[in-house]
């Protein structure tokens, strides 16, 4: 089946009891039984869920892996997939990773004896010399959040694969519809799905796919045992929110392409950082692995003052964090999404002050593109 077919269907059959189309939210903490030991596969809610349970599989089947975990939030989903490491070893991650992973790596994890390398995962090599003995696990994300850096998913797990570590893949900014990081060897692949799975921005939430079935299970121990659990209504706005994900991630990536181009041509703008601009120096990489490009875009305008301009001067764009919904939010990382990452490092990865990220949204493109113009003209 193709991936609209499979977006719309997977998970989603008709209710039993009354036919309906769409699945129920069943808002229920827990399940009658008929007898000690005789129920119908649901004991208590933490544990099981109609419609979580149908997200999961829903989730799973886009990203073509066999098991789906939905949790409260994504840094709940990633906090999870750690728990696939133990103490005394060892996790290569990407440096310029969302600020929320590296501060829950290096401020939580790390006090429970797990260590943490951050590294340009761009490049195999710096990977492989990265590995210790006791390395179990390559965290990345591609493209990375904000700076559009991308990891060459293949090469990296065969790296990993050879010295016996887990490759997880947080694929927030793609989307299934437009990479599926299994295909390429990934073994964790982790979403926030208040972003482009959801994509209307009106839930948090997060989801664990992976084929192991051994990793599985304790990831679906971790779930129940923490209780970081997507709620029964999250669950079905979600799954709201996939039946669209297609139709929607065609026009995400037809306008990111427009404004990127754009924003290359604008005398204002001193660097874009987009996969899909012929000037990105992995432009090749995102074609190979990716089905298109995507609706986030980032690009410099040189200092803080001029930034806070453009940034105040939108009227269609919305100053906001959060991205991968169907309006056009724009953002400035550096005081933002990654204010918890030292302004040395921030600097090293280009998230400078004068950086803005746009979260591309699903208004006219030419509308979208004219507000920019005027705030930037601001400048």
């Amino acid at each position: 089946m193709g991936f609209a077919t499979i977006a719309i269907h997977s998970g989603q059959e008709p209710d039993p009891t009354t036919g309906a189309v769409t699945v129920p939210i069943y808002q229920t903490s827990t399940y009658a039984q008929e007898g000690l030991g005789k129920h119908k596969g649901y004991e208590y809610a933490r544990t099981q869920n109609p419609t979580r349970h149908a997200l999961e599989r829903n989730i799973a089947a886009l990203e073509g892996g066999q098991y789906g975990f939905a949790f409260a939030s994504g840094m709940a989903a990633i906090d999870a997939t750690l728990r696939l490491v133990k103490a005394g070893e060892h996790v290569i991650v990407s440096d310029n990773t969302y600020g929320g992973t590296a501060r829950l790596f290096t401020r939580v994890l790390a006090n429970y004896n797990l260590e943490f390398d951050f590294v340009d995962t761009s490049e195999a090599l710096n990977v492989e010399a990265a590995f210790k003995p006791n390395t179990k696990m390559v965290f990345i994300e591609t493209p990375t959040n904000p700076v559009m850096i991308l990891t060459d998913l293949r090469e990296v797990s065969e790296v990993a694969h050879r010295a016996g570590a887990l490759v997880v893949c947080d694929n927030t900014f793609m989307s299934p519809y437009l990479q599926r990081p299994i295909e390429f060897g990934v073994d964790v692949v982790v979403h926030s799905t208040t972003k482009y799975l959801n994509g209307h921005s009106d839930g948090v939430g997060g989801v664990v796919v992976l084929n192991n079935e051994d990793d599985a299970a304790w990831i679906g121990f971790i779930q129940n045992s923490a209780g970081a659990i997507l709620s029964p209504f999250d669950s079905w706005l979600v799954m709201r929110g996939t039946k669209t994900l297609a139709l929607r991630m065609e026009q995400h990536d037809k306008s990111g392409r427009a404004v990127a181009a754009f924003l290359e041509e604008h005398p204002k703008v001193k660097k874009v950082y987009y996969p899909g601009s012929a000037s990105h120096p992995q432009h090749a990489l995102a074609k190979r692995q990716q089905r298109g490009f995507g609706g986030m875009v980032a690009f410099d305008v040189g200092s803080l003052s001029v930034a806070r301009i453009v940034l105040e001067s939108v009227k269609l764009c919305t100053l906001a964090e959060s991205l991968g919904g169907v309006e056009t939010l724009v953002s400035h990382p550096a005081t933002m999404t990654h204010a918890s990452v030292d302004t040395e490092k921030r600097e090293r990865l280009g998230i400078t002050d004068g950086l803005v990220r746009i979260s591309v949204g699903l208004e006219d493109t030419d509308d979208i593109i004219a507000d920019l113009d005027q705030a930037l003209n601001r400048s």
